[in-house]
């Protein structure tokens, strides 16, 4: 179970859930990170999807650990679509999870201190009722 906060107002894009992911968003607003995991083979993957990529198993929900290391990250210092323009400059990572599969988000440490390799723990923001968005902070 992750860290969920709760904004006042979310003022970036929602996401729009469809019936594959929406399981995913309503567990992260719960504080869950789900991934995948195929029965079949053991293959995780992220992001949801209707078959296994190694097997085309049927993959089931996992919950992941949330913690993970910074595989890749840039810093975004301009940005002037609406619900961004006052944030910059802010860090987007890949995520490389301790089960294996890599997730994108912000990391939320200070950018100056971010680097590849970093250790992370996922937190999530409730975005709107039943929609949670993983960030991403230094782990302790």
């Amino acid at each position: 179970m992750t860290l969920v906060v709760r904004q006042e107002e979310w003022t970036k894009p929602l996401p729009a859930p469809d019936p594959l992911s929406a399981h995913y968003w309503e567990a992260a607003a719960r504080g869950h990170l789900l991934i995948q995991r195929c029965p079949d083979c053991g293959q995780r993957q992220h992001y949801p999807r209707a078959l296994c990529l190694r097997c085309g198993g049927t993959p089931e929900w996992e919950e992941a650990s949330g913690r993970g290391t910074v595989y890749t990250f840039t810093v975004v210092r301009q940005n002037g679509a609406p619900g961004f323009v006052d944030e910059t400059p802010y860090v987007v990572a890949m995520v490389e999870l301790e089960e294996g599969p890599r997730l994108m988000g912000n990391v939320t440490h200070p950018i100056d201190e971010v680097t590849v390799g970093m250790a992370v723990q996922a937190y999530v923001i409730e975005a709107a009722p039943g929609v949670g968005i993983v960030q991403w902070d230094a782990a302790d």
